[in-house]
């Protein structure tokens, strides 16, 4: 896995900073993803408190 994931909102990123959360805290480390289309239709991403599209882990550690 090349992709980092967030620490913070668990969105999976290329880069050295979070674009949603413009946290820093990264970890390659993680486990799982979830890819929401539409978080408002979508029951998981209710449960999950996502309210952007995008590719999420589930498992941060």
């Amino acid at each position: 896995m090349t992709d980092q994931a967030c620490r913070e909102c668990h969105r999976i990123i290329e880069g050295q900073v979070c674009p949603i959360c413009g946290g820093a805290s990264l970890s390659k480390d993680w486990g799982g993803y979830v890819v929401i289309i539409d978080p408002k239709e979508s029951i998981i991403a209710q449960k999950l408190g996502i309210k952007l599209p995008g590719k999420y882990a589930l498992k941060v550690r």
